[in-house]
């Protein structure tokens, strides 16, 4: 999962949603989960809930969870069934849909700090927690190679943010950025 954090930098996110037309952005920022051996993760300690359930599906499925009752989060379920190995998308750089991001966040021009936070994530690309569980392979939420290469040097490493009730897990340099 952690080779797929770093992977995913530079990908197009889609959504194609609500009949409200695409819109995309080049993931810029990531964050790995470990399941259930990583205290930052919804699923440590094996926790199965209705919630969680999600991440212990095959790879390519969204789990998406709604945060502090406000947010919803994107991630990307990453391995097999019954490892419940996930990606958060933490940021993107908006390059599709412009004009329906900006309908989205009652905005009326791009500013630099759009893409950024895993709620803006969803917030822009239309994505909300009823939705997790969705198949990145269908014609809603899905990948897409941009071309742009993405070379180990150019990736920032770090800690997650926001998981400090994860002690040690906390500090695990699973959180992974690049400019673009």
């Amino acid at each position: 999962m952690v080779q797929i954090a770093k992977d995913l930098l530079g990908k197009i996110i889609i959504t194609d949603l609500n009949g409200e037309g695409k819109t995309g952005g080049i993931i810029v920022e990531t964050e790995a989960y470990a399941g259930i051996t990583d205290r930052a993760s919804h699923a440590y300690n094996d926790c199965r809930t209705k919630r969680t359930e999600v991440m212990y599906m095959e790879g390519g499925v969204a789990y998406v969870y709604l945060c502090y009752g406000i947010h919803s989060l994107f991630n990307i379920v990453t391995n097999k069934k019954n490892i419940p190995h996930a990606v958060l998308i933490r940021a993107i750089k908006p390059v599709e849909g412009i004009d329906v991001m900006l309908q989205r966040v009652n905005k009326k021009k791009m500013q630099d700090e759009f893409g950024i936070g895993p709620g803006n994530v969803s917030k822009l690309l239309g994505i909300h927690f009823s939705q997790s569980g969705e198949s990145l392979l269908g014609n809603k939420i899905w990948l897409e190679n941009t071309g742009l290469i993405v070379y180990p040097n150019d990736i920032i490493v770090g800690a997650r943010v926001g998981v400090e009730y994860a002690k040690e897990d906390a500090l695990l340099p699973y959180r992974f950025g690049v400019s673009i």
